[in-house]
């Protein structure tokens, strides 16, 4: 099954249901974030944690089996218009080469992983508007001399 058509399957069934990230995640194990990347079709997840999710929404075997296979992660590589995903480029873009900077200054010559990696999206209670904290948590990768 194609990774697109996987994805409208789940989005259907998580809105027919009326389901967060947060409770699908909840029931399957994972975290939500991590959930719903492998449930858009940028991630895999284990067979066992496959069918649990697909029970849990009422899916097919197809389904199940898509959410195991390996995706090729490509999207489109130009800038993102929708204003939360460009304030990523823009995070990037204004602050990247000083997080590289500082990271390098604590951890030496590397850098962190995207792979061995856990992002989690907390709320900030404020009186002045709530805020939106995003703790991105990657291994750390020392690049080698030989």
């Amino acid at each position: 099954m194609d990774k697109s058509i996987m994805t409208e399957k789940i989005i259907a069934a998580k809105e027919s249901k009326e389901l967060t990230w947060e409770a699908i995640a909840s029931e399957v194990g994972v975290a939500p974030v991590y959930l719903a990347s492998v449930c858009l079709g940028m991630n895999s997840i284990v067979p066992e944690k496959a069918t649990i999710l697909s029970d849990f929404l009422g899916l097919d075997d197809e389904v199940t089996k898509a959410l195991s296979e390996f995706p090729p992660k490509i999207w489109d590589q130009t800038v993102a218009t929708d204003p939360l995903i460009y304030r990523f480029y823009e995070i990037a873009g204004v602050y990247g080469e000083s997080v590289r900077q500082v990271v390098q200054e604590e951890f030496g010559d590397g850098i962190m992983s995207a792979i061995d990696f856990k992002l989690d999206i907390e709320r900030e209670e404020d009186p002045k508007g709530d805020r939106v904290k995003i703790i991105l948590n990657g291994k750390f990768l020392p690049y080698k001399a030989w």
